[in-house]
């Protein structure tokens, strides 16, 4: 019995003295690879303690559309993040409810290229409303307005 409580004890030390797993704050972006916009976001993403891998790519309308994101709702790139499917300049705070509300959704999506969004220049001139992505492959209601 002793060595089992010795093992479990070892066990939970290394588990919490671990560096962190894969997880809600790593995430993989694909994008354009000809797009400035994109990395901005990306830089956003990091000033705002999420580690971002780039994967440029080719295929982001077809991605998207796997992903369950019609076309005229898709974003400019793609992230995965934790589970979910982050489409264009979403803020941060959208991104941090969706990982602690954990909603029964695909993810969200902000479509388009608006100006003074996250990565992107110009003025925001209204709040930006991001939609649900519904696991079953359509665009629901609004998710979060900023």
């Amino acid at each position: 019995m002793r060595k089992l409580l010795n093992t479990l004890a070892l066990t939970v030390f290394a588990w919490s003295a671990a560096p962190a797993l894969a997880g809600e704050n790593d995430v993989t972006l694909y994008k354009n690879p000809q797009c400035g916009c994109c990395e901005g976001y990306a830089d956003y993403l990091r000033e705002n303690g999420f580690t971002v891998t780039t994967k440029p790519t080719h295929d982001l309308a077809e991605m998207s559309r796997k992903a369950g994101i019609p076309d005229e709702f898709q974003g400019c790139h793609l992230s995965f993040i934790d589970g979910y499917v982050v489409s264009g300049h979403v803020p941060v705070g959208t991104i941090r409810k969706l990982l602690t509300e954990r909603p029964a959704i695909g993810g969200v999506t902000l479509p388009g290229m608006p100006l003074g969004s996250p990565g992107m220049s110009g003025t925001k001139d209204a709040p930006f409303e991001m939609l649900e992505i519904t696991k079953s492959g359509t665009v629901g209601g609004v998710y979060s307005r900023e």
